[in-house]
């Protein structure tokens, strides 16, 4: 077998491992509190001992006690090229296990699926990962380009302990590396008359997560009080919860909703996607809120006592920009809530865009259809982020694909943080064949 030809189709045994080490990563419960408040400790050991089964040497950068990173690289056959990261984030939001119908933390199989918390967030993608690479480590193969194969921490409450960190103070890490491969793309949503279409996440939001304080006249709560923190603050939270966002469509969901005009025999109306999403059921909340600007409150705080009206009263607002929209997001949040209430910035974070088009993105779809040839490979702009955001600054273009063939049925968007959240087995497998394929050609 020559160095730069890609291998045969993947062995059970590849996609048996996959499903052993999801299960695994499950069990190490790695939950992300926020606030500072998380341990990837356990599972990132679990990762370097993985790694090291089949002699691929790894690296524990720990960020804050803790919080544990793991960077391996994997030789090319082409170290000329710029090398590709591929990456997923080993920890996991909370579960409140009295929730779930069965243990969060226990990778139990049932109904054909592995259920958990990090099923589809993302345990599932760094088991295949995983198992991808220990088989080429097995069997002496050679990717095309080298790889950087990362494991961040943090993901889940900003990446400030993990790809931010990294970016800012180990940046030499990532020389040599010009795109990057992650969460949340080349999963499956069936439309009319069956046709398959697969989501490949190009674009993300920007996000700006606001704090509003209100300030007023404190004072007893049985008296008159025409200065009150409270009441600004909840009539201002209420206009923004209310507003009705224009819409804003960019050239990556222009191209989505004609394949899925096209797909279903709907009809194509540049001024107003709304009326296909029906035909997405599956996705379209999220597919929704990438059609405009979103500003959610999310959190309420003020007073300390029934009968003492506060000084301050504080929200805070959720709010994520379309790419090239970040402007109108702000101004209008100003307008909404007029100038007596100040606005304090708790996180700011840039939008992605970035083109469906390239040799990167043609292994993609090639590696789609190769499994499944009736796949239908589109881009789609995702209302989240993830840690691409980070890499993005240091040049290295990022693309969301941990491929998934999913049931038609499912209601993939709802796992993701929800309860009792799964991952189809037979999905995990197509997805071991799709990832080998595109990382051998890409």
């Amino acid at each position: 077998m020559g160095k730069n030809t890609s291998m045969s189709a993947t062995p059970q045994s590849v996609i048996d491992d996959a499903i052993q080490i999801c299960q695994e990563l499950i069990r190490i419960p790695s939950v992300n509190f926020g606030d500072g408040k998380g341990d990837e400790k356990a599972v990132a050991e679990y990762v370097r001992k993985s790694l090291a089964e089949v002699g691929i040497e790894s690296e524990i950068i720990d960020s804050a006690p803790n919080r544990s990173n793991v960077v391996a690289r994997i030789a090319g056959s082409d170290p000329q090229r710029p090398g590709l990261v591929l990456h997923g984030h080993i920890d996991v939001v909370p579960a409140d296990a009295s929730d779930w119908s069965v243990d969060p933390f226990g990778g139990v199989i049932k109904d054909e699926m592995i259920w958990g918390r990090g099923a589809v967030d993302m345990k599932n993608m760094d088991a295949m990962m995983l198992a991808i690479v220990r088989h080429w480590a097995r069997t002496g193969y050679k990717p095309p380009r080298n790889i950087l194969l990362c494991f961040f921490a943090d993901e889940e409450a900003g990446s400030i302990y993990g790809s931010r960190w990294l970016v800012k103070n180990r940046p030499e890490i990532f020389a040599g590396y010009s795109e990057a491969v992650s969460e949340v793309g080349g999963f499956s949503v069936t439309v009319a008359g069956g046709k398959r279409l697969y989501f490949v996440e190009t674009a993300e939001k920007g996000i700006h997560w606001m704090r509003l304080v209100a300030s007023g006249q404190a004072g007893h709560g049985s008296m008159i009080n025409d200065d009150n923190a409270v009441t600004q603050l909840s009539e201002a939270v209420a206009k923004i919860g209310n507003h009705v966002w224009p819409q804003r469509y960019t050239t990556t969901v222009k191209h989505l909703f004609r394949e899925i005009a096209a797909a279903t025999g709907k009809s194509y109306d540049e001024k107003d996607f709304r009326p296909l999403l029906s035909e997405i059921s599956s996705v379209a909340r999220m597919i929704g809120a990438t059609l405009q600007n979103t500003a959610n409150p999310t959190q309420l705080d003020s007073g300390y006592k029934a009968n003492v009206i506060p000084q301050t009263a504080t929200a805070v607002i959720d709010g994520r920009f379309i790419p090239g929209f970040e402007d109108e997001l702000n101004e209008t949040i100003r307008e909404l809530i007029g100038p007596h209430i100040a606005i304090e910035t708790i996180t700011r974070d840039i939008a992605l865009d970035n083109p469906f088009e390239g040799p990167l993105v043609t292994a993609m779809c090639k590696a789609l259809t190769n499994e499944d040839p009736e796949a239908i490979a589109v881009p789609y702009l995702m209302s989240g982020g993830t840690d691409n955001k980070a890499l993005s600054q240091l040049g290295i273009i990022g693309y969301g694909f941990s491929p998934l063939r999913l049931p038609a049925d499912l209601d993939f968007m709802a796992l993701f943080h929800g309860v009792d959240e799964r991952v189809p087995l037979s999905g995990l497998e197509f997805g071991v064949k799709v990832l080998q394929d595109f990382l051998e050609n890409a």
